[in-house]
């Protein structure tokens, strides 16, 4: 099976890159969003609320990969070329580079006609700080934050799952993180209901993490010719300072990449977070590095997808 998922994954990747997600076509993501809403608005209260948040995930873990795992294993029954892309089709809906990158593109547009409020606006579809006073540098700051931390969470680990347990522990990764961003956060409302789902989160982050930060770094030419042992350095040094476990070694790395740096004062909901600075401030930054933070993220998400051929190489041999 290890081949088909590679061959699965790969066809995934391509299929997102040509078309993405098309809205006129049902989204798994839109289905696990009405899940979780269901049970928040019904769970989310009194008294347990962390036990209750558990059974929640437990039940979105089950639906998404206990249907997934019904129909990937009906199509394989019929034809192997059709399980594949089966596999394959699902698999795409879990990543989302193509739209990662063009959600960027939708802040850097209004940025080059000095058009700042456009770009707060489209800004503030991707992110979760506070937007509406944001001047140019901490816009495109808070842009390339976004596309390096989302290479791993929207792209890279769940094909890391495809490779391990195809499309069914793809989606069920997606259904973690999809659960983490709606009620992970370390508020009032949700800190007790969301801790499953914001410790979920970082068990399944924690390998693909790591080699995403690896992987963009042997994957994409340093600028201002820093050496890469220069950079990997940099990045083992300030990964671990961002609060998030896994989300600083995306940041990290394309933050030394580029000679810029990362971090600093962000607002969420009126209050002030003073996130710790990342990579070196070598270079001013501009709207430009938001296209180079695009071509981080698609030359780390080919090196990652040679990767685990490799890795899948390897398993299929010594097995």
């Amino acid at each position: 099976m290890i081949l088909n998922h590679l061959l699965a994954l790969t066809l995934a990747v391509i299929i997102d890159r040509l078309i993405g997600d098309p809205k006129w076509l049902p989204h798994p993501v839109v289905g696990m969003g009405k899940i979780i809403s269901f049970f928040e608005k019904r769970l989310n209260k009194g008294s347990q609320r962390r036990v209750k948040g558990f059974m929640m995930m437990l039940i979105l873990l089950i639906i998404s990969g206990g249907v997934l795992f019904i129909i990937v294993y009906t199509a394989y029954s019929i034809h192997t070329m059709l399980g594949i892309m089966v596999e394959a089709w699902f698999i795409s809906t879990t990543i989302a580079a193509k739209g990662l990158k063009q959600a960027a593109l939708d802040v850097w547009q209004p940025l080059m006609k000095n058009d700042v409020i456009g770009a707060r606006k489209y800004l503030s579809y991707i992110v979760g700080r506070d937007t509406t006073n944001l001047k140019e540098e901490e816009i495109t700051r808070a842009t390339i934050e976004t596309v390096s931390e989302n290479t791993s969470d929207g792209i890279t680990a769940p094909l890391f799952y495809a490779l391990i347990g195809g499309a069914p522990l793809a989606m069920i990764y997606r259904a973690v993180n999809t659960g983490d961003s709606m009620v992970g956060y370390k508020n009032e409302r949700y800190s007790e209901f969301g801790y499953a789902a914001a410790k979920l989160d970082d068990l399944f982050n924690l390998i693909p993490s790591r080699l995403t930060g690896l992987m963009m770094i042997m994957f994409n030419r340093p600028a201002l010719k820093r050496r890469r042992t220069e950079c990997f350095n940099v990045l083992l040094r300030d990964a671990k300072k961002h609060p998030s476990p896994n989300s600083g070694w995306g940041e990290a790395a394309a933050a030394t990449l580029m000679g810029i740096q990362l971090g600093g004062r962000n607002v969420y909901g009126g209050q002030v977070s003073e996130r710790a600075r990342m990579g070196d401030s070598l270079i001013k930054l501009l709207p430009e590095h938001i296209l180079a933070a695009n071509r981080l993220m698609i030359r780390t998400v080919f090196g990652f997808t040679i990767l685990l051929w490799m890795i899948g190489g390897l398993w299929y041999v010594l097995t």
